[in-house]
């Protein structure tokens, strides 16, 4: 079993509040999504391994099992082209749970018109290999779901 850690502070909302069809259908893969808390932050890795990918907006990080996690920073920041956001860390490092990955700030992505919430993905999952999935507040480094 792999527990997925908030990788941000805010409200869990559940894919199905995403403002993306990609990612509130599941397409993606199964997990949940928080509302982060506006104002600058850092986004964390969500489990121990190494960052597979890491762009300014979304990072995976995959841990020793090979089971995958992805981050997205807001929806549509991809567009920002890097603008509001700070690498904390490189692909390729190795990351601890909770360790520090990308600054940014959720209220100035809401302020540009896209919305801040943050998809939080177990990659290649089946649906039901996610349980205890979070509900209201969470805070960064608390249980945000378990893949089974």
């Amino acid at each position: 079993m792999t527990t997925v850690l908030a990788p941000v502070e805010g409200a869990a909302v559940g894919l199905a509040a995403v403002p993306d069809p990609v990612f509130s259908a599941g397409m993606v893969g199964p997990g949940t999504a928080i509302d982060p808390l506006r104002g600058p932050g850092k986004a964390v890795a969500p489990i121990p391994g190494k960052i597979m990918k890491l762009h300014p907006h979304a990072y995976v990080i995959v841990g020793d099992d090979g089971r995958g996690v992805l981050v997205h920073l807001g929806i549509d920041t991809v567009q920002l082209k890097g603008e509001g956001f700070q690498l904390l860390a490189a692909e390729g490092d190795r990351v601890s749970a909770g360790q520090p990955v990308v600054a940014w700030d959720p209220a100035a992505i809401e302020a540009g018109g896209r919305s801040p919430v943050c998809p939080v993905v177990a990659l290649d999952a089946a649906a039901e290999a996610v349980t205890g999935v979070a509900v209201g507040d969470v805070h960064v480094g608390d249980e945000l779901f378990r893949w089974e």
